[in-house]
């Protein structure tokens, strides 16, 4: 499995791509230009993302504008809904307005921080995925 990180703040970085890495290979961007070119990247060398996990507060683009431009562009490319990213955002926000925004926009799923991990991996397994052997 491939995964992207997107998250600005170190310590929430560092500590889902230590989670994640059970899942499979990650990648790890700070805000979401670098997002949205880590994504278009992937698809260019033919190597999509399963999973993308964005926060909600990033610099230079947020996290729900970055979702829409990623749904957008698997709509434009013709990715079957089967096989785009699965998303989760993430967000210390309250804002029950954003996340519905977020799902409006396409998101799988919404994880609030601090990261609860137990309920991380029933929302990961939710979207079916499995730790790697």
């Amino acid at each position: 499995m491939k995964i992207l990180i997107a998250e600005d703040d170190m310590v929430s970085r560092k500590f889902l791509h230590k989670f994640l890495l059970q899942y499979g290979e990650c990648d790890l961007v700070v805000d979401g230009i670098e997002a949205i070119d880590a994504y278009m990247l992937s698809i260019k060398e033919n190597s999509p993302y399963d999973l993308i996990c964005l926060d909600i507060m990033m610099p230079k683009v947020d996290g729900v504008k970055v979702l829409k431009a990623i749904k957008d562009l698997e709509t434009q490319l013709g990715i079957l809904p089967e096989n785009r990213a699965k998303i989760i955002m993430t967000t210390a926000l309250a804002e029950t307005r954003i996340v519905e925004q977020a799902f409006e926009h396409g998101c799988d799923a919404y994880a609030s921080k601090p990261i609860d991990t137990k309920k991380f991996v029933e929302v990961i397994e939710k979207l079916g995925f499995e730790p790697k052997d």
